[in-house]
Parts: C-alpha cells; sequence; structure tokens
C-alpha cells in the first residue's frame, strides 16, 4: 500500500506529532521462511522486499508531511557472527546486492544513505559498496537511511569511550569536560537526534543492544507481523499509536490530552 493510498490513517496528525527518528529492529526472517516450509535465506530475501517498501514509504512520508527526517535499520549486529557461516556469507552477499539494486530507489527518493557500525572485518566487497553508496547520496537532502551492519550499542558506548580516554589521555581534553553531550558527539549516530520511535516486529519484547544510549527517552512500538510480512500501513499503525502518547521526559504531562487524574507519572 503506498502513502496515498493509506494517508487516511496520518490524517489529522500534527507535524509535531510525528517521529523524526525512527529505529526498527526487523525480526523474524528466519521464522517466515520456517512456516513457509523454505530455508532461513528465503525470509531474508522476502525481508529486503520490505526494507524497500519501508524505505520509499518513509520518504514519501517525508516528503507530504515533513517527517520522518531519519530512518535506522538494524541490519547485521555483532552478535550475528555467531550464526552458521553460510547463512552470514549469504547476507553479506545479500548486503551488497542491496545496496548496489537500492541505488535508483535512493536516486528517485532523494535519500540520503548513512552507515553505523564497525568496519571492521566486514569484507572489501562490502566495504567498497558502502563507500559508493555514501559518495552516491551525499549531497541528498531528504530522508537518511542508516543501516547499522557489525552493529553493537554496547561496541558503540566502548567506542567513544576509547576516543574520549585518548583525548584526555593527550590533553586534547580534560576529564572534567566528560558529560553527556560530549558523549554523544563521540557515538557512531552523533549527526542524528534520538530515536523517537522504536519499532520492533515479530512480538519480541526486548531492544537487544540497538541503540542503547539513543533509545533512552524513545516510544516503543511491538508488532507480532514478522518483518517479511510488514507493511506501509503497519509502518502507518505504529506512527498513529506514536501519536497518541503524551512524551514526558521525565518532567509533568503539559499536552492538552484529556486526563482522568492531574496526578503526574513517571
Amino acid at each position: 500500500m503506498s502513502i496515498f493510498e493509506g494517508m487516511s490513517l496520518l490524517d489529522g496528525i500534527p507535524p509535531e506529532r510525528m517521529p523524526e527518528h525512527i529505529a526498527i529492529i526487523m525480526d523474524g526472517n528466519g521464522r517466515w521462511a520456517v512456516r513457509q516450509g523454505q530455508e532461513r535465506v528465503r525470509g531474508h530475501e522476502r525481508g529486503a522486499i520490505s526494507v524497500r517498501e519501508i524505505v520509499t514509504e518513509c520518504a514519501r512520508l517525508r516528503d507530504r508531511t515533513g517527517r520522518p527526517n531519519y530512518l535506522t535499520l538494524y541490519s547485521f549486529s555483532i552478535e550475528n557472527w555467531r550464526r552458521p557461516a553460510d547463512e552470514v556469507s549469504f547476507l553479506m552477499q545479500m548486503y551488497i546486492q542491496y545496496l548496489q539494486s537500492e541505488r535508483k530507489t535512493m536516486l528517485e527518493n532523494n535519500i540520503r544513505f548513512n552507515q553505523i557500525g564497525r568496519l571492521d572485518h566486514l569484507p572489501e566487497p562490502v566495504l567498497d559498496e558502502v563507500q559508493k553508496t555514501l559518495d552516491l547520496t551525499a549531497s541528498h537532502t531528504g530522508l537518511t537511511l542508516t543501516l547499522a551492519l557489525n552493529y553493537g550499542s554496547r561496541a558503540e558506548i566502548a567506542d567513544a569511550v576509547k576516543a574520549i580516554a585518548t583525548k584526555v589521555r593527550s590533553g586534547e581534553l580534560d576529564p572534567a569536560d566528560v558529560d553527556e553531550a560530549l558523549i554523544q558527539q563521540h557515538l557512531y549516530t552523533r549527526d542524528m537526534p534520538d530515536v523517537d520511535l522504536l519499532i520492533r516486529t515479530a512480538g519480541e519484547m526486548r531492544v537487544s543492544n540497538y541503540l542503547l544510549w539513543q533509545i533512552s527517552y524513545a516510544e516503543l512500538h511491538v508488532t507480532d507481523q514478522l518483518w517479511p510480512d510488514y507493511s506501509p500501513n503497519d509502518l502507518h499503525k505504529a506512527i498513529v499509536d506514536y501519536s497518541k502518547r503524551n512524551r514526558r521526559f521525565g518532567a509533568l504531562d503539559h499536552t492538552n490530552t484529556l486526563r482522568k487524574s492531574p496526578a503526574a507519572t513517571p
């Protein structure tokens, strides 16, 4: 379903109630394939189609409503290296093919590509395609699509701490200068706002070492849909759900939403 067919779900939502940064944990590819009586890799192939649909839909949403400006997808975690070697090899090759085939989509939709994660240990062909895509879309001004590859949030924070410690040791920084803002400046996502809406598919109730710093105040939306079945209409439902939340960031609720009691909640 395109945005123009399903926009009625989002009609009437003011821009400030739309998420600026959406992050998605795309779960359930393997389970989808098993339920279809197919090999797990077939689920990854079908999941790539869902990626194209959701990325395109977010780009169209941004053009029409101004948001989201950022979409971050959990593509391959550091822990995923523990999977069978043939599946890992397939995923790396599929990632190469995705970047090659989706550059046209990025060009047509003014999408700026971004990559986060540890680049070491990634195959050279993957790094080559990543760099080509970064260069090709560097001047784009639309949706920023970030793929988290060889990513783990604890590793990201450890890398930030190492970088700061190095600067302290060299005298570039004083330990007293270290605060939340400084740490954030050393994260992979330093040029991005924190996540507003975190979506997880396949019904799993965990965040799986994903953007732990950046989702500190994110709204969570969990759906039982397996990622290969996730559609733009499901995305719209998640945004509608988000728009109804009262985000207090630890403060009092100052929205105009009717409440049964004036008592503050944490």
